[in-house]
């Protein structure tokens, strides 16, 4: 039961085929800038970036009609509940209208579409970074005009909270779990019986190598009042040039290690007020299931360093068992959310809106 996973992203495309849960070829295709730049939307690029999938396919001896399935990164639809969606007509007329936000992720289900098309076989996205399962008394952010919304690192959350379920004895759908994404931008969510019902996006939570995370709101007004940044430049010193890269002039969390080696402590000090906000929101969202947690899960790709998550667990394991699940896993949680479907361990949804 083979599974063709593919992610696009800003300048590469990363794919892997999977023969039920064990990986057999994974491969990250790059589209050099000149190439990339002479497209006039990021949803125009669907064609180029199938064709070179295909071409990548078929030198390595693999024949499209080998998949049960292919399976996409979700894009930036309307909020949808968690799990699988078929990819219909629906689905490609929505992505590709001017609706929605031009991202990478978009290219996923057109690209999953046109394959398996071909091949005569279903086309899936799984969890999109749309999806919103928030409880209503986590919406409200305490101004009307802004309601609090669901946007975080869903598909590798949710994956290794169903892994860290099953490690722990428990299915997913009886566990009470909250996972710590840490990447350029970190988010936190807590899943409760099988729904992720809270989250700390990441421009509310702790501040991450790139990204100021959640800041003084008066101290912000005051900036964006002050004459000295336009919106753009105050947006980027929020998503950009924030956290690691503001205080230590480098987002690269491995020359922030080599620093703090050589004995430099603002560079330590830095780094730990990092782990330091990340432990406090693993604290906050704890309160949301009343301390009943079973496990605690630190994922993404600074999850490989021993010495944050090591800040991190000092601080937070007397909530519950700290496991560490690094990497970004996307391409994995793609096949394996496809082969539950195709296994009947789960249902697809259809997308209507």
């Amino acid at each position: 039961m083979k599974v063709l996973a593919v992610n696009p992203g800003s300048t590469s495309t990363k794919i892997a085929v999977y023969d039920n849960e064990q990986e057999i070829f994974k491969k990250t295709i790059e589209h050099p800038a000149e190439k990339i730049d002479g497209f006039h939307r990021i949803i125009d690029q669907f064609s180029m970036r199938e064709e070179e999938i295909i071409n990548v396919l078929a030198e390595n001896g693999i024949n499209v009609r080998e998949f049960a399935a292919v399976v996409g990164r979700g894009g930036l639809l309307p909020p949808l509940k968690s799990g699988a969606y078929i990819v219909n007509d629906r689905m490609i007329e929505t992505l590709r209208s001017d609706a929605i936000s031009d991202h990478a992720s978009n290219l996923g289900a057109l690209i999953a579409h046109k394959i398996a098309g071909e091949a005569g076989i279903p086309a899936y996205i799984y969890d999109p970074v749309s999806v919103d399962e928030l409880a209503d008394i986590a919406r409200l952010s305490g101004l009307k005009e802004i309601p609090r919304k669901s946007f975080s690192h869903v598909l590798n959350s949710r994956a290794m909270a169903m892994k860290a379920s099953v490690n722990n004895g428990k299915k997913y759908s009886e566990s009470n779990i909250i996972v710590a994404h840490l990447g350029g931008g970190i988010t936190l969510s807590v899943h409760q019986k099988g729904r992720m019902v809270d989250i700390m996006d990441d421009d509310e939570g702790p501040f991450s190598p790139e990204r100021s995370g959640r800041v003084s709101c008066k101290g912000l007004v005051e900036l964006c009042y002050s004459g000295k940044y336009d919106k753009r430049e105050v947006l980027k010193k929020l998503r950009g040039t924030g956290g690691l890269k503001d205080y230590l002039n480098t987002h690269d969390a491995q020359e922030v290690e080599r620093m703090i080696d050589q004995g430099s402590e603002s560079a330590r000090l830095v780094y730990e007020a990092m782990a330091y906000q990340i432990a406090k929101g693993i604290g906050e969202l704890s309160t949301v299931v009343k301390g009943e947690v079973d496990v605690i899960v630190i994922t993404g790709g600074l999850a490989y360093s021993k010495k944050l998550t090591g800040w991190i667990r000092d601080r937070v394991a007397f909530i519950a068992p700290v496991e560490i699940m690094p990497g970004e896993n996307e391409l994995e949680s793609l096949a394996h959310g496809a082969l539950r479907v195709l296994k009947n361990e789960e249902d697809a949804r259809e997308y209507l809106i």
